[in-house]
Parts: C-alpha cells; structure tokens; sequence
C-alpha cells in the first residue's frame, strides 16, 4: 500500500490516547508495528504495558475505530502484544523524567494543577459524597480532574465512583490512576489492597507514607484539579498533607447542627496550623424541601439538623484567620444523591437537574474559578538579618 496511507494510519494512531496514562500510545511506544496490505487491510501489533491489562477491550476499541475512518483502509487487524521488561522500563524512564525518584509533582513550585482537600471535623457529614460530586461537575466543564480518596479507614470514593472492584496498573514502580466513565482518574487505598473487605489498621509513619506514596508513585498526568478525600478529624494524614502540599486549599464540610459545626472549625483551624488555605465551607444536609409544596409557590424547607452550622463556622474561621471564608453551598437533603452515591453514579451525572445536583455544581465552578492568591498561604520566606 502507498505510503501516504501508510501515513495516515500512523496519524490516526496518534489520536489514540491510553485510557489510564492518557497520552499518545503512538508516543508511549505502544506501536509496535503497523502495515496495510493490497488489500486495504491495516495489520497493526499495540503493546499493553502488562498482561491482562484491564482496559485492553478499549484499546482495540479505540484504534479500530480510528485507523477505520482512514480513507483507503477496508479493514484493522490488531493484535495486542505485551511490553518487555525493557520496554517497561524505557516508559517508566518516559513518564517520570528520568528521575531516579519519583517527586510530588503538586509540591513543585512551577506546578498549575489547583489542589483542594476536602475535609471534616467529623465523620458521617457527606465529606466524600461531595468530593466525588465536585470531581464529577469540575470534568464535565472540561477540566482534566484526578481524586485521591485519601481516607485510609473509610475509603468509599471507589465506590461512589463506580469503580470498586478496579485494580490500578502498574508500570515498573510506577502506578496508574483508575479512570472512570466520567473521565475522572481516581486512587484509592481501597484499590491497592489484596481484598476488598481488608481492614487496613496503620498508625503515624505507615499513614504518611501512604499518603506520599498515592501523590509521588502514581503517574497522575497533566491535571487540572486534584481533589483529596481526608479522613475525619485533624488526625495524622491531615498533618502529613500540611507538611507534603502546603500549597494545597482546603474546603471543609459540615451539617447545619451546632455540633457538627464547632468540630468542623477545628477542621479549619488544623489547616491553617498547616500554612494552608481555607478557601470555604459547604453546609451539607442544610433542609429537606418540603415534599407537600407546589413547584409554585414558596419553598417551605424543613431543617431536620438545624440551621446556621455553615454560617458558623464561616464567620468563626474568617474572623480567627484575618481573611474571608465563605460559604460556598448549602446541599440540601436528597435521596437521589444518597442513591447516586450507593450506585456508583454521582448525582451531578446521573441527575444533574436535582437540587442538590444544582447547588453541587455552582460549588464546583466557583472553586474551578478560583485564581492562585497567596493570603493565608506560607512563602517559605526567612529573613536574613535584622534592621
């Protein structure tokens, strides 16, 4: 066949990105060998970085369907190889700049990815709920969004993904993020045990280097946004964020309820402790709308848990910090988003016109937004002398 067919397919290739690095698997050396015949038939030889690699089927998917649409090309044969340890080698060296160890891409000064933590006081507040409904709003405006579930005890954002049972490749010591449907790539310490039912039971040092590990072992790419899931509390994984990404912004989570709401200022309080920024609150839980009144007329809204809590802890945080935390939602009570949740399916993608879907998604494009200022953030400055 002519070469500027030949030409063609190779440039169709190229728009075939790898689901879980999301590059060219044109320029991570994953073509091995292509050809077309007389007959118009393309024979084309991908190699998966290992074997049994769980996203083959889009793979074939998606380079038959590229190389299809060449003009010339009548059929694809594919066939999918498997790497060497050599050629794995050679990509790990590709994706980690050649760097012997691997950094906190996040912590680098010239890094333009926003990070946020999202975080509690306590438990049973809808923390991970929001995050993956943030994750989920912030993609489908188009940006390139990863999740940490970063709750080592109670890591449920694999599930509330729909992603629970996936296991993350691994290229040489490198890790890749699972990538969702809805184009969020997610890691999990859910995802790195042997069992899904393990009880993972760390203290101090083990937690830390959980921690570092799912921000500098995983290849999360080029994103946008990188969202965190802490644990509830002000225990020792918010401590090791504060020491390993500084410049992270932190968004707490709390329930219209006065106790919910004086453990959530805690929360604030801790990030600040950790030179970090709190960028506001979102009052999860805020009313239930009245089931018995019309579209029409006045919401009447039944607050179950109280009212007030992300008031609050807003004006509490903003007065002990000097600068101004707002509140940036009120979620109301919804059973779509607990379904959504329990599902594997946010309420923001499976039922974007739901009032909590609403108010999720005017949350996710403030933060989206947000520029980079430095107030409340620390500069890594000392003085030299004295005047």
């Amino acid at each position: 066949m002519s070469t500027p067919v030949l030409e063609q397919v190779n440039a169709a290739l190229a728009t075939v990105n790898d689901p879980e690095i999301k590059r060219p698997i044109t320029d991570l050396g994953m073509v091995d060998s292509v050809s077309v015949d007389d007959a118009g038939v393309a024979h084309i030889v991908v190699l998966l970085t290992v074997s049994g690699c769980p996203l083959k089927d889009t793979i074939n998917r998606d380079v038959t369907a590229a190389v299809s649409r060449v003009p010339g090309i009548t059929g694809v044969e594919l066939e999918l190889g498997v790497m060497t340890p050599e050629q794995r080698a050679g990509l790990k060296d590709l994706l980690s700049d050649g760097k012997a160890q691997r950094e906190i891409p996040f912590a680098q000064p010239g890094s333009l990815t926003k990070v946020f933590a999202i975080a509690s006081g306590k438990g049973g507040v809808g923390k991970s709920s929001v995050t993956v409904n943030l994750a989920l709003a912030m993609a489908a405006s188009g940006l390139k969004v990863g999740v940490l579930d970063a709750d080592i005890y109670g890591h449920s954002v694999p599930a509330m993904l729909g992603v629970a049972d996936a296991r993350p490749t691994q290229v040489e010591d490198l890790i890749m993020p699972v990538p969702t449907p809805s184009g969020v790539s997610v890691i999990s310490i859910g995802m790195l045990k042997p069992r899904r039912d393990q009880v993972v039971a760390w203290r101090g040092p083990m937690l830390d280097r959980a921690l570092v590990q799912m921000l500098a072992d995983v290849y999360w790419g080029d994103l946008d946004v990188l969202l965190l899931d802490l644990p509830p509390g002000t225990g020792d994984v918010a401590i090791s964020l504060g020491q390993h990404l500084p410049g992270a912004e932190v968004v707490v989570v709390t329930t219209p309820q006065e106790a919910a709401a004086e453990v959530a200022e805690r929360a604030g309080t801790m990030a600040s402790m950790m030179h970090q920024r709190v960028v506001g609150v979102v009052e999860n839980m805020s009313y239930l709308p009245c089931p018995h009144c019309t579209p029409e007329g006045t919401e009447h809204r039944l607050e179950i848990f109280g009212a007030g809590g992300g008031a609050r802890v807003a004006a509490t945080l903003s007065e002990r910090f000097g600068y101004d935390v707002p509140v940036l939602g009120q979620i109301p009570l919804d059973v779509s988003l607990r379904e959504g949740g329990d599902a594997g399916k946010p309420i923001v993608d499976s039922d974007p016109t739901a009032p909590a879907a609403v108010v999720l998604s005017a949350v996710a494009e403030r933060l989206a937004g947000r520029g980079r200022g430095l107030v409340g953030m620390q500069l890594g400055l000392t003085p030299s002398s004295k005047f």
